[in-house]
């Protein structure tokens, strides 16, 4: 007997401005996550305060931006011309209210919808705005997008700007931490962007003189480049160009101060450009992968009425540069094609250069082209009848996940059988794989990618991931790397870090490799169970149980029962992002680790090896923070 469901005016419900944002969040910032993540939502929120000050700045006004965290509280204060005190409280609490619809104001702005401020104040436990304007000021309290508090403008001797306090809501994100590392890589982007603003951040500052050529030079190491960066500007249009030896392709494109993660429009005609201008100057039809090959490159556009496929700006969608104007391929296309001519008919070197990494590039990928056809119909094979990868559900019959699939999906790489057996007992079988490793993975430092075809682990590991012609077709957005917390632990974590750096390292400046990090010790008496991270947490956890509590120390993953494991890789799942800091010089790193066994880092193991005791081990331990975050 079915039932019968009405629809009538009672079901017609309209839900006020905070109301929508609350009820459904990922509308205006994307996914929530917990801070591990660059594109999670605490970080959108920072952007949408931030891209406010950055409009003031690219209008003329204010060249410092500050911004302090402190327990997960943010104050963000800029210099620039402060809110007309009459509107303060409707620009961040009424939609579609805002400067910026005003063309002359913020002709090519960010953000252009009135949205931003206005989701920070209803995703934000607290919200205080106040605004600095010749001489006077006005401060409004909100909490979670209800105004508390609205003070009368009064005087004061502060410089004109806007001040933002705001605090993200823990009923939206419950387990949420700022990572100080992804915050500094934002705000270095908007230095990139913006030449000449300083940005400050806990006291830090950041800033750039010659943007995108300053980028590229901090992401990279000089020795490694095949020619000096190419830097070339124009109107509205900058990009920076070079090669390496690393494999893969790494891009950084950005519209109107913003970084578009994701791409778009802008990034795919420059990818399409480079090819088309190298192809005409050298008067070869190279494959357009060996021209791309080991590349790094950067490009930022300025136009008119951007148009991104999310509120979070992740991805370029427009097709031209402004209403009526021209298309955003042939603007890029006309730039590169006239600039980088130019550049190689005046730099012969850089010419001869760029044209031998080409050949590399070339000769290689005919050399691997045999062996590339046997190992990818052992993959095939084994992912038929092997139980290496035990996929998720939302995968299992999708050869092409869409990006939404990819969004709620995770992959634990893990070694041995008792530890994937836990893992694979304990995962939610719709969202989360697991790949099991035989053995400790080889040392591919200064080797090149025929090993990944010729190596049987190397081969089904990039094709779980279907990463073997980029990360378009990346299957899972979290790639977490599960070893046991001992030396040989450690060892295998590193091997697999090295060759993600060294085959796919776009992988690791996306942002989607993950260190899991799970319990060294259980402590617990009748009444109540403690998992402790750390000597610390344990320490605090006989505390809190007084007396002689039992105390286990899990040696290794295999140890963890799937029933404990479950809370482990769940909701409250503990995971490192590895990052790379501007600062980081990623060949010089893996010489250092993975290389030859030099004087200096025999030292630096003499130096920091220890010995942990407690009742249950005695066992040398490595200990180095700066390998395990990159």
């Amino acid at each position: 007997m079915s039932t019968k469901i009405s629809y009538s005016e009672d079901n017609i419900r309209s839900l006020d401005w905070r109301e929508h944002i609350r009820l459904r969040p990922g509308m205006y910032i994307g996914k929530l996550g917990d801070g591990t993540h660059p594109d999670d939502g605490i970080y959108v929120l920072l952007k949408e305060v931030i891209d406010n000050s950055i409009d003031e700045f690219v209008m003329g006004f204010g060249k410092v931006i500050e911004v302090e965290i402190q327990d997960g509280i943010v104050r963000v204060r800029d210099y620039g011309r402060g809110i007309p005190l009459g509107k303060v409280i409707d620009c961040v609490s009424k939609i579609n209210t805002g400067g910026k619809y005003d063309s002359k104001a913020f002709k090519k702005s960010v953000g252009l919808n009135g949205v931003g401020t206005k989701a920070v104040n209803a995703l934000s436990e607290r919200f205080v705005v106040k605004a600095i304007r010749d001489g006077k000021v006005k401060v409004a309290e909100f909490e979670r997008g209800v105004l508390i508090k609205d003070h009368k403008i009064t005087k004061t001797q502060e410089p004109n700007g806007t001040e933002f306090i705001f605090q993200p809501d823990r009923e939206v994100f419950p387990n949420y931490r700022f990572n100080l590392e992804i915050v500094q890589n934002q705000l270095w982007n908007y230095a990139y962007l913006n030449a000449g603003l300083k940005l400050k951040v806990n006291g830090t500052s950041i800033y750039s003189k010659n943007g995108l050529l300053d980028l590229l030079s901090n992401k990279t190491d000089p020795d490694s480049l095949r020619y000096p960066i190419i830097h070339l500007k124009g109107d509205d249009i900058e990009m920076a160009l070079t090669h390496g030896n690393q494999y893969g392709e790494q891009y950084y494109s950005f519209v109107n101060g913003q970084y578009t993660t994701q791409g778009g429009t802008h990034l795919q005609a420059f990818r399409e450009a480079i090819v088309k201008t190298v192809r005409n100057f050298y008067n070869k039809n190279f494959d357009a992968k060996d021209v791309r090959s080991s590349i790094i490159g950067a490009i930022s556009v300025r136009i008119e009425e951007p148009v991104f496929e999310s509120q979070t700006k992740a991805k370029l969608g427009s097709n031209s540069i402004a209403p009526g104007g021209p298309s955003m391929r042939g603007f890029v296309n006309d730039f590169v094609a006239e600039h980088l001519d130019n550049y190689l008919h005046r730099n012969s070197e850089a010419a001869a250069a760029l044209l031998k990494r080409i050949q590399q590039s070339e000769r290689e990928r005919k050399e691997i082209a045999g062996i590339k056809k046997l190992a990818n119909q052992r993959a095939k094979k084994a992912n038929l009848h092997n139980k290496k990868l035990r996929d998720c559900r939302i995968h299992l019959n999708a050869k092409k996940p869409g990006l939404e699939q990819r969004e709620g999906s995770m992959i634990f790489i893990t070694e041995g059988d008792s530890a994937s057996g836990s893992i694979t007992k304990a995962r939610d079988v719709q969202t989360q794989a697991v790949f099991s490793l035989r053995g400790k993975p080889l040392n591919c430092f200064g080797l090149t990618k025929k090993i990944v075809y010729q190596n049987e682990e190397f081969n089904l590991l990039q094709h779980a991931l279907n990463i073997e012609d980029g990360l378009e077709g990346l299957r899972y957005n979290k790639v977490i790397i599960a070893t046991d917390a001992d030396v040989d632990g450690m060892h295998i974590r590193l091997l697999l870090l090295t060759f993600f750096l060294h085959f796919f390292p776009e992988l690791v400046s996306e942002g989607h490799l993950f260190i899991l990090q799970t319990p060294l010790f259980r402590v617990r008496d009748k009444n109540q169970t403690f998992y402790c991270y750390s000597e610390r947490e344990k320490q605090d956890a006989i505390q809190k149980l007084r007396g002689k509590p039992e105390i286990t120390r899990f040696k290794g993953l295999g140890e963890i029962s799937p029933k404990e494991f479950g809370q482990f890789i769940g909701k409250d799942i503990r995971l490192e992002p590895v990052t790379i800091g501007d600062k980081t010089n990623i060949d010089q790193l893996m010489t250092y680790y993975m290389g030859k066994n030099t004087p200096d880092r025999q030292k630096f193991i003499i130096d920091n090896l220890r010995f942990e005791t407690n009742e249950d081990l005695t066992e040398p331990s490595l200990v180095d923070a700066d390998v395990l975050s990159v």
